[in-house]
């Protein structure tokens, strides 16, 4: 998987949990919607989905990675 990630251009990923289940992740890319598609059509990504799915809440539409929804930066220190 992190083969897989680096080769589609994330960087830096990480995800954070929060006591009542929310999960942040965090990662750098130069083009979120190409490294977002190229982990989509990765045969690693589909094996880490259904390995993965059962501590996910089920989405209503698609994937959870279809139902990823990029955050705003307000600041950054540098």
């Amino acid at each position: 998987m992190l083969d897989a990630l680096h080769e589609a251009g994330w960087h830096n990923y990480s995800l954070f949990l929060r006591q009542d289940g929310l999960v942040v992740g965090y990662l750098e890319t130069s083009d979120f919607e190409k490294a977002q598609s190229a982990m989509n059509h990765h045969p690693v990504n589909a094996r880490w989905q259904s390995e993965m799915s059962a501590y996910f809440e089920p989405v209503q539409n698609g994937t959870v990675d279809d139902n990823l929804v990029p955050l705003a930066e307000v600041f950054h220190l540098d």
